[in-house]
């Protein structure tokens, strides 16, 4: 394992980068700007149809002499400030729910949790960085709706890359261990039993080989990323596809759940983890969704899809790139 990629330059060209690179952070990053792309693919999208408007924005010389002023432009312009934002709050809300997953390990030692490169977990994140980006896009007049569906793909894919920077730092992410008899004979091993050398806990896994779940991951949310980029134009009212999305992921997540180590909390004599609580919420609540947005948009626009409705149908047919001055 590398739980840094700066130890690939090492081995591989025989010198030391000056700075580390953390394989987690790394694939955080590169997750989050591979669905902020997506994401203004698809606001760029939703935009020239006329279902979502423009948002105001500073721009240099559109004021009065030439000085900065504000400008209504494409709801793309906003993407990489929300990725900031996801990325912020996505890793506050992942140590946050870590540690509230890990009370005691937390009361022995919690500026070292705290500080930690490790210990994250995603629905924390997840919902933390959803209440500060509504938070955001309503201050900016935008559609919620609508920016969710836009992001479902991403979102879904972004998952699974973040996936590969668990499985490179071996962070305690993996699974059980494995029935290596079991193994189908054309599966390769590093796929069924996997030890997590130099793995970022120190773990000897050497004698009970693990399930390698978040390859497992990568491949299943590459999947069903797929699906969602290939369903995304068909018509449905704006939330049916994040609904679509949060039910897909909340069936991925509790099947992983089945054969990964986390911990249990038992409550009425039912035991389950974390991870299987808020994923049966968030099947539940996609199901919901299905339902309440099943049926297809109206013809024409629809203030509902699109809070910023009016004013774009003010500025009649434009590419998206164009944007109308505010004076």
């Amino acid at each position: 394992m590398y739980p840094r990629l700066s130890d690939i330059f090492r081995d591989l060209f025989g010198f030391e980068l000056p700075f580390p690179i953390f394989s987690f952070g790394a694939m955080v990053a590169i997750g989050a700007m591979t669905a902020g792309w997506l994401l203004g693919k698809e606001l760029d999208r939703y935009y020239g149809m006329g279902r979502i408007g423009g948002v105001l924005m500073k721009v240099d010389g559109k004021g009065k002499k030439g000085r900065t002023g504000m400008q209504k432009v494409a709801p793309s312009n906003v993407v990489w400030v929300v990725t900031m934002i996801a990325l912020g709050a996505g890793f506050a809300g992942a140590k946050l729910f870590h540690i509230l997953e890990n009370l005691d390990q937390f009361a022995r030692g919690p500026l070292a949790m705290i500080f930690s490169s490790g210990g994250f977990t995603f629905y924390g994140g997840l919902v933390v960085a959803t209440i500060v980006i509504v938070w955001y896009l309503r201050k900016k007049g935008l559609s919620v709706p609508i920016f969710a569906d836009s992001l479902a793909p991403g979102l879904m894919i972004a998952y699974g890359i973040g996936r590969l920077g668990c499985h490179l730092a071996g962070d305690g992410d993996w699974g059980i261990a494995s029935d290596i008899a079991s193994k189908p004979f054309w599966l390769p091993m590093w796929m069924w039993a996997e030890t997590y050398p130099n793995n970022i806990l120190g773990a000897n896994l050497s004698q009970a080989p693990v399930y390698p779940t978040p390859i497992y991951e990568f491949l299943a949310c590459t999947l069903l990323a797929g699906l969602l980029w290939s369903v995304r134009k068909h018509p449905f009212q704006a939330g049916w596809l994040f609904s679509l999305y949060l039910s897909l992921n909340g069936i991925e997540r509790y099947l992983i759940e089945q054969i990964r180590v986390n911990n249990t909390f038992d409550l009425f004599g039912i035991v389950f983890t974390q991870a299987e609580m808020i994923a049966v919420v968030l099947f539940g609540l996609g199901v919901f969704g299905l339902i309440r947005f099943s049926r297809r948009p109206p013809t024409h626009g629809d203030e509902r899809d699109n809070e910023n409705g009016p004013d774009r149908a003010k500025a009649g047919k434009r590419s998206p790139d164009q944007s109308a001055a505010v004076h």
